[in-house]
């Protein structure tokens, strides 16, 4: 018999399941709303040429924060409470930003849009003590799938929200969305309150002890952040060099071209599926191995100048992050049920420090060399992932682990 779920929450049901992977979705949708929004945003609130990277910086930061910071208090206070109060700094920092008349005022919006933000890597975990053991990883890919597909959804919105309406319109339009969003979940919800335990003091410090202590957790968020650097360096440059005269398209051919991508999200309830067969292990070479494969063909769809291998690529390295990261998950929430909120913290926070570096390289590179620069580094991503998951051929395999 697996373990079953958390005796003091309900079952998830397939509507709760729902509504948690589209809220998941739309709240993480408020960290890329901005970013294709930069050149339109920095003279309208007084930014400079080279300050307008705070943008994105700030709202990364912020997120960052967030996840060492607050998701943690899911293993001290109620859950749904915790997710409708860091929803409502959510709906504020969106209205700021929607109203900013100066760029302090949006820099402070985007930070605090970021920190807020992590309320979906709350409801994750809860998810997860909602379900039994058995199904644990379809629940969190389902989950996920909604989450991708905010992520990959929200810069070609955002573009289009903007094209029509204006830039201040996206962020007007969110904190209306992440209002009523509150509202349902604070309706339909269940409440979970975690076991007493350590003071918020307390379990800060013991991030430090739990990582060091784990090793699953520690290679899970090295694959993890490997691959998150390739799917950020790839989606950060592919519009630039779709925008070359080598293809020549416009701000509306870059945003279909994303859409093509969002058939990655696809890939989220197969891995929670394999993962609860206990197949983690291989799909997770799998998982290595394809984001490798669509970087050599991103290499070769940039040389030959196909956009349709260039799409592949796109649809081929969001499946392998994608599953890779509901394998990680599947595998640490099998750890320590009373931890999973610290878990997935550093889980998240190691994934996001890899984006944060790939978006950081992508412009440099593709300056000095060109998409063939771009897709030689995202190769090596994958690669060094790889190397690291060579150190599972000599280890026993464990159930749901590694």
């Amino acid at each position: 018999m697996g373990e079953r779920a958390h005796p003091d929450v309900p079952a998830i049901t397939p509507a709760m399941m729902f509504l948690m992977a589209a809220a998941c979705g739309a709240i993480v949708a408020n960290l890329y709303y901005a970013q294709p929004l930069i050149a339109l945003i920095a003279p309208s609130v007084g930014l400079g040429t080279v300050a307008a990277s705070l943008v994105v910086t700030l709202t990364q930061i912020g997120y960052g924060a967030g996840l060492i910071l607050l998701v943690p208090l899911a293993d001290m206070v109620e859950n749904r409470r915790l997710v409708v109060t860091t929803l409502s700094g959510t709906v504020v920092a969106l209205a700021i930003a929607a109203l900013a008349p100066s760029a302090g005022v949006f820099l402070f919006a985007a930070l605090l849009i970021g920190l807020s933000s992590v309320a979906a890597q709350i409801l994750i975990p809860m998810a997860a003590h909602m379900s039994p053991d058995a199904i644990r990883g379809r629940v969190v890919g389902n989950i996920m799938s909604g989450l991708l597909l905010g992520i990959l959804l929200a810069r070609p919105f955002a573009s289009v929200m903007a094209d029509l309406f204006g830039w201040r319109a996206i962020f007007f339009l969110s904190a209306a969305l992440m209002a009523g969003l509150l509202a349902l979940l604070r309706w339909r919800l269940p409440q979970y309150r975690p076991a007493p335990g350590p003071h918020y003091g307390q379990v800060l410090r013991s991030l430090v002890t739990l990582y060091r202590r784990t090793p699953v957790l520690q290679r899970r968020s090295a694959y993890q952040a490997m691959l998150f650097a390739g799917f950020s360096l790839f989606w950060t440059a592919v519009p630039l060099e779709l925008a070359s005269p080598r293809f020549g398209y416009s701000q509306a051919g870059i945003a279909v071209f994303a859409l093509v991508g969002a058939a990655g999200a696809l890939a989220a309830p197969l891995a929670g599926r394999i993962a609860d067969r206990g197949w983690t292990r291989p799909a997770t070479f799998g998982a290595l191995a394809s984001v490798a494969v669509a970087f050599a063909m991103a290499w070769a769809g940039g040389a030959i100048g196909s956009v349709v291998l260039l799409a592949a690529a796109g649809v081929l390295v969001d499946f392998g992050v994608q599953s890779n990261m509901v394998l990680g998950q599947r595998a640490i929430y099998a750890l320590a049920p009373e931890a999973r909120g610290r878990m997935n913290g550093l889980y998240v926070a190691s994934a996001f420090a890899g984006g944060a570096i790939g978006s950081a390289v992508a412009s440099g590179l593709f300056s000095q060399g060109g998409w063939s620069l771009v897709s030689q580094v995202g190769l090596a991503f994958p690669i060094v992932a790889l190397l690291i998951y060579t150190t599972e051929l000599f280890r026993r395999p464990a159930p749901h682990r590694a």
